[in-house]
């Protein structure tokens, strides 16, 4: 999978330049230092390979998810700039392992979330890929890199020089020049892994939650690495474990008095959607029947939630509509859905926060059976409901909108999501969707014109920049919109010039 491959070298990425077929350019040493633009645009590249890959998770409950839970770990971090961009995604991925890229860009794989056996756990890695950020590490590697990477850079040109002449000799020094810069590299990391645990500890406690979650964690982890020497959890590979890393969180974690910190309910359903997503569907399936068979779960709720995901996923709608309504009479539900004839809408909210087990994600997933046995209106009904209670939910939002295309309501959804996008500007999802709103009128101007804005955010000038040059091709905006294609066109291109130079 490319991008395993990808992170795994990805703190070797510096001397990877050793097997280009041009000699590698030694650099400015005085130049050693890179921007926090440098950074965030070499994040951008990386993750424009990572969103390409089948195994990207394209999940806005799972996104926003992670999202408000990196972002309560930084509001406890005395580390984190003000301007510091963030982007908090996830990989279906059964590994292992969880990674922080230049920019911002955290990267956590499913088997990591579903390893974790508590929010405080997930919370306790996921604060010591935020130190990594804050701490500058990845850019504090790149710029020693400048410096060490120039004492080996002469005798990996000559290497590269030998080995195209197939010279046995060549490839010798190679290997052995390219493993001194792994083990320098190596000797580096070790000390981030340090400090990324120190500084995350205390953003791990000042946000609230388990300070024995990171310690927990990775003490598990390190034992099943004792007992898997060929087939280690890839985070042993990424990030060393060592015993004293271990000792030293436990101990700084004695000191720290104990506190039990629920799950919330959130982690819960996000992890039931993930178990549903992993393999394949029928026996994804037969895990959630067995588990409410056996009565195998702690919370009923949960456990039919992961079981109508699976059950869409298979394609058996008609049972997950059966299951939907086994779902809102467990023991431990209840949302608006099933309790907004009883109160007024105010009072309901009140008391389904305070008391229930009530989450957004409940009813999106609702809408979506719905949807999927053709109950259209009660669909639309549901995210209307729902939208007024949770105004910012991301899947609620998306979701809606697409409900509103396919229902033929085109002038509604594209009116919605151009309010939608007045809030959240650089809302990527948005943007294709207010283009399948501008299709669907006709506008064929527009239609591109909003493309191009989503390629933008992803970093992809030259698409952008195509559906600009189509969108001027099609000749049906009026003076103004074509005024402001035009105009977007040439900012474009300006800016292009200034990367490419």
């Amino acid at each position: 999978m490319r991008i395993r491959y990808l992170i795994s070298i990805l703190l070797l990425s510096f001397a990877e330049n050793v097997f280009a077929n041009e000699l590698p350019d030694l650099g400015d040493v005085s130049q050693a230092s890179i921007s926090p633009h440098e950074e965030r645009q070499i994040g951008l590249q990386i993750m424009s390979q990572i969103r390409a890959d089948p195994s990207y998770l394209d999940d806005a409950e799972v996104d926003g998810y992670l999202t408000n839970l990196g972002y309560k770990l930084i509001s406890g971090s005395n580390e984190a700039q003000p301007d510091q961009a963030f982007e908090f995604f996830a990989l279906l991925d059964p590994s292992i392992n969880a990674f922080a890229l230049p920019g911002g860009f955290m990267g956590f794989n499913s088997g990591l979330i579903l390893t974790a056996k508590s929010e405080s756990e997930l919370a306790g890695v996921m604060a010591h890929e935020i130190s990594h950020v804050t701490q500058k590490h990845l850019a504090r590697m790149i710029s020693a890199q400048k410096y060490s990477m120039l004492t080996t850079l002469a005798s990996l040109a000559l290497a590269i020089l030998a080995s195209r002449a197939n010279s046995g000799a060549g490839q010798a020094v190679l290997a052995t020049t390219q493993a001194a810069a792994i083990q320098s590299q190596l000797n580096f990391t070790r000390a981030h892994e340090k400090e990324a645990d120190r500084i995350g500890l205390g953003v791990l406690v000042n946000a609230g939650f388990d300070p024995s979650g990171m310690s927990t964690f990775f003490g598990r982890l390190q034992r099943a690495g004792r007992f898997q020497e060929n087939g280690a959890p890839s985070y042993l590979r990424t990030h060393p474990l060592t015993y004293e890393r271990i000792a030293d969180l436990e101990n700084r974690t004695q000191n720290m008095s104990y506190k039990q910190v629920p799950d919330s309910i959130e982690f819960q359903l996000v992890r039931a959607k993930l178990r549903a997503s992993e393999g394949k569907s029928r026996d994804a399936v037969k895990y959630f029947n067995s588990n409410l068979r056996e009565k195998r779960y702690s919370n009923e709720t949960v456990e039919r939630y992961g079981l109508i995901s699976a059950l869409l996923r298979e394609g058996n709608h008609a049972r997950a509509n059966k299951e939907l309504t086994l779902l809102y009479e467990s023991p431990h539900f209840g949302t608006m859905s099933k309790m907004k004839d009883n109160h007024r809408l105010g009072e309901t909210i009140r008391i389904e926060r305070k008391v229930l087990h009530a989450s957004a994600m409940i009813e999106t997933l609702a809408a979506r059976v719905k949807l999927s046995v053709g109950q259209h209106a009660e669909a639309l009904g549901i995210y209307k409901t729902a939208l007024r209670i949770y105004p910012n939910h991301r899947a609620l939002i998306y979701d809606y909108a697409t409900a509103l295309l396919h229902n033929g309501n085109k002038d509604e959804a594209l009116k919605f999501t151009s309010q939608q996008l007045l809030f959240t500007p650089n809302d990527i999802r948005l943007y294709k969707l207010q283009a399948q709103g501008y299709e669907a009128i006709g506008n064929n101007m527009l239609q591109h014109r909003s493309q191009a804005e989503a390629y933008i955010r992803q970093g992809n000038l030259l698409a952008a920049i195509d559906q600009l040059k189509t969108a001027l091709k099609t000749k049906d905006g009026d003076f103004y919109e074509t005024s402001g294609v035009e105009a977007r066109l040439k900012e474009l291109q300006h800016w292009l010039s200034l990367v490419e130079n």
